[in-house]
């Protein structure tokens, strides 16, 4: 994907860019594009995949693992 391509976060209206991430299962397959947070730190819009359930504005934290 190009960055180019990425798409506008439409919280901010346009300020931030919609970043994918990507993640590991619990056996180990790649889960692509699990969630999209916004670049923008003042706005912290996020949308993401859990158990198979999309959720989104929950608040962002760093992981202890």
């Amino acid at each position: 994907m190009d960055v180019n391509e990425l798409p506008h976060c439409m919280k901010c209206k346009g300020e931030g860019t919609l970043i994918p991430l990507s993640d590991y299962g619990r056996d180990g397959a790649p889960i692509t594009y699990k969630a999209w947070v916004c670049s923008n730190p003042e706005c912290g819009f996020n949308i993401r995949i859990d158990n198979g359930e999309i959720s989104f504005g929950r608040a962002i934290s760093h992981s202890h693992k």
